[in-house]
Parts: structure tokens; C-alpha cells; sequence
């Protein structure tokens, strides 16, 4: 194809980014706003991060707190079937990135608040038909595959749309939304042990659909579009894996997630089989998703100034240390609750940094094909990551924990190099730049 067979190519399918001396635009005309610069802030650009922030404190938040839910079902619904019962996890976290590649798509049939507003009655009503299970299998579609597809279609435009709306602030913006994960794993978390402990796990799963009800709703009025998507798309879009920088990136994103949630999951069990009571093991967890919460928005704000891709090695090195030199030689609970808080800190930051840098990468007009891709392959490790971990803990009579946290370590080691890779990609090879 030719230049100018491309260029064309590419301007019937993103019309916004003509430039401006091919076609005289009439001010106040229907495309005169079509492509607008991100504002950096605004009413309606902090509604749209408050939005945001309820769909991941309502969806993701359930993902943090897996693993109390995972320790409720061992030990006291299903003993004896702990491969088995990884298994629901491992769908939702699969499912809940599923419609990555087909996103951009969706996006230019629907608003992205209907979309939400799907999501939102998906995510309750498997809530509500999990509650009422008598099997794993039931589980699995229930709290996994129709969760986790509920909670995709919610991810993707609320992911997307705070990069959009920000630009020099958009580590700030992507770090205060990523961090609701964190927030809603600590409140989940000690809401759904209070109900294992009073009324019952079928409560705790009531409790959680009633929760996403709400904050759910919130997230499908505010979801607002800075700009309109792309139109005559096709249902999958490649176009970015032209971009060898973009390739680097969807490595990381799929090695990050095949360690990312193996704390979370296995942090609680593995407190219990210290001999931590139940209050310390289900807190491990909160108090991680708590010090999410500040590593997202705190590092993010510090990216901002010392450069993205610079942070997310930084991050990434640091949870590699946080496996190898505190968990794996934890025996104490004093060395637990360390882990957490730099684990929460430093992984969280991970995450929150791999996914500012999409839209630096792609570009702000190709953010919601780049987003989708990213996560569709963030996808993978979330699917077989647990069962794994699980796979190697129980390869031996007595757990094998240090196998899994070596596992862990060691791939957010490769994730911190890749990172590495990227930047110099990006910025070039001098170390004290700003990327």
C-alpha cells in the first residue's frame, strides 16, 4: 500500500485526525470538535475519573478480594478441591479482559455508558445466581464466566476513558481509577470475612451484588467520551501491532499478570498455614489493597514528574525484591504485614504505570484499540497464573509455597526488563531522562 494510499486508509476510519490544511473545517460546524485535545481537568473531566474509580472499586475490588473468598470455599464449602476452586478465579480474571480485541468495535456501535449500564446488571445478577450455587461448576459460570464478562465490559471504557481526558496529568488520572481496585479489595474484603462470620458466604455474594448494583450505575452516567469513536471499524483491529514499540508493551502486559495476582490469591492461605489467625490473613489482603491505593495515586503523581517508563521499572523491580527478599523468607507476621505494604505499594505502582504509557505508545486517537489489546493479553496469565501457582504449592506433601513466590518473582524480574527495553525504545538510552 502507498503512503498515500494509507494515509486515506487511515482517515476514513479515524476522520478526526486530518490535518488541518488538507480540509478547511467551518468553526462551530458537527466536525469542528471531533478531535479535541485532552482538557487535563474540568468538571467533567473528574466526573468522568470518579466514574471510573466506582466501576474499578465495584468490579476489580472483587478481584482483589478473591482470596478470602478462595479461603472461605478450601476450608469450609468445598475441602480438598483448592486446583478445582482456582479455577473460578482464574475465569473471572480471564473473562474480565476477554472483549479486549473486539472493544474499539463495540465502541463505534454503542455509547460507551450503555455499555457500562450492561455491566452493570451482568455483574449483579451473577452475583445473585452465585449466591445460589450448590456446585463448583456452578461457580465457574457464575462467579467467573459471567462476572468476569460483566466486569469486561465495564473495564475497557472506563479504563479508557481517563486517558483521553488527561494528558499531563494522566499518571495522576490512571493512578486515582487504578486505585479503587485497591480500595474496594480492603472494604470487600473485610465486608465479605464479616458475613463469612455472622450470615454466611451466600450473604457475602448477595452483599457483593448489591454493592456493583450501585456503584456500577454511578460509572454508566459519568462514563462520558472526550471524543467520538472511530467509525467503519473492523471487529478486529491489528493496526497496532505495526508498532514495534506496542509489541513490547503487550509482552509486558502479558507477562505481568502471570505473577501479579498470585499474592492476593495465595497471601491469605498462606498466612493461615503459619499459624496467623483468620483476622491477619484476610487483612494482609486489605492492608495490600490499601497501600494500592497510595502506590497508584501516589507514584502515579511522581511519574508525572520523573517520567512513566522510568516508574514502571522502578515499580517492577521492586515487587521482584518484595517476593524474594520478604515473602519468600517470611516467618513472622510481622514480615507479612511488610510484604503487604510493599508489595501494595510497588505492584500496584506496576500496574498503574504499564497501563499510563498505552496511550503514549499508541497515541491518544488510538487508545481504545491499544487499551483493549494491552488487557486482552493481561487476559492470559490471569486464566492459568493461580492454577499454576496452585499447581507448584501443591506439588509436594508439605506446600511448596517458595516455589510460587520464586515463580512470581522472578517473572516481575523479566517484566522490570521488558519495561526496560520499552524505555530505551521510547526515550533513548540516557539514564537520568525524563520517559
Amino acid at each position: 500500500m502507498s503512503t498515500t494510499e494509507k494515509t486515506e486508509s487511515d482517515q476514513a476510519v479515524y476522520p478526526s485526525v486530518q490535518k488541518q490544511e488538507d480540509v478547511e473545517i467551518e468553526e462551530g460546524s458537527e466536525f469542528s470538535q471531533d478531535y479535541l485535545d485532552p482538557p487535563d481537568g474540568g468538571l467533567k473531566a473528574w466526573l468522568v475519573v470518579v466514574g471510573a474509580f466506582c466501576s474499578f472499586l465495584s468490579t476489580q475490588g472483587y478481584g482483589y478480594s478473591w482470596g478470602v473468598f478462595y479461603s472461605y470455599y478450601k476450608d469450609n464449602v468445598y475441602p480438598g478441591h483448592e486446583v478445582d476452586l482456582t479455577w473460578i478465579g482464574s475465569l473471572w480474571y480471564w473473562f474480565c479482559n476477554c472483549t479486549g480485541p473486539f472493544y474499539l468495535w463495540m465502541a463505534s456501535k454503542w455509547d460507551d455508558r450503555y455499555i457500562v449500564g450492561v455491566s452493570c446488571f451482568i455483574c449483579a445478577f451473577a452475583a445473585m445466581m452465585a449466591s445460589i450455587t450448590n456446585e463448583i461448576w456452578q461457580l465457574y459460570l457464575t462467579q467467573g464466566v459471567l462476572s468476569g464478562f460483566g466486569t469486561s465490559l465495564a473495564w475497557f471504557s472506563c479504563m479508557r476513558a481517563p486517558q483521553q481526558w488527561f494528558d499531563k496529568r494522566r499518571g495522576l488520572a490512571v493512578g486515582i481509577t487504578m486505585a479503587a481496585s485497591g480500595a474496594g479489595g480492603l472494604l470487600l474484603s473485610n465486608i465479605a470475612n464479616a458475613c463469612f462470620e455472622t450470615i454466611g458466604y451466600r450473604w457475602a455474594l448477595r452483599i457483593l451484588g448489591f454493592f456493583q448494583l450501585f456503584f456500577l450505575a454511578i460509572a454508566a452516567v459519568t462514563c462520558y467520551r472526550l471524543n467520538p469513536s472511530p467509525k467503519n471499524v473492523p471487529l478486529v483491529d491489528i493496526q497496532d501491532f505495526k508498532n514495534k514499540k506496542f509489541v513490547i508493551l503487550f509482552i509486558i502486559h502479558f507477562i505481568g499478570n502471570f505473577a501479579f495476582y498470585v499474592p492476593s490469591g495465595f497471601v491469605p492461605s498462606y498466612a493461615k498455614d503459619m499459624g496467623l489467625n483468620s483476622w491477619v490473613s484476610a487483612n494482609l489482603n486489605a492492608i495490600m489493597s490499601a497501600c494500592m491505593v497510595i502506590g497508584k495515586i501516589g507514584l502515579g503523581f511522581v511519574s508525572d514528574y520523573i517520567g512513566r517508563f522510568n516508574m514502571a521499572i522502578i515499580c517492577g523491580l521492586m515487587a521482584c525484591i518484595a517476593h524474594l527478599a520478604v515473602w519468600m523468607t517470611a516467618t513472622s507476621e510481622g514480615s507479612m504485614w511488610a510484604f503487604a505494604v510493599l508489595y501494595g505499594l510497588f505492584g500496584g505502582g506496576y500496574i498503574a504505570m504499564i497501563t499510563a504509557v498505552i496511550a503514549e505508545v499508541v497515541g491518544v486517537d488510538r487508545v481504545d484499540s491499544g487499551t483493549g489489546w494491552a488487557f486482552f493479553a493481561w487476559s492470559w496469565g490471569g486464566l492459568v497464573a493461580q492454577p499454576v501457582a496452585s499447581a507448584i504449592v501443591d506439588s509436594t506433601d508439605i506446600p511448596n509455597y517458595q516455589g510460587a513466590i520464586i515463580y512470581s518473582g522472578v517473572l516481575f524480574f523479566v517484566g522490570a526488563c521488558a519495561s526496560c527495553v520499552l524505555r530505551v525504545a521510547q526515550g533513548g538510552k540516557k539514564i537520568f531522562k525524563k520517559v
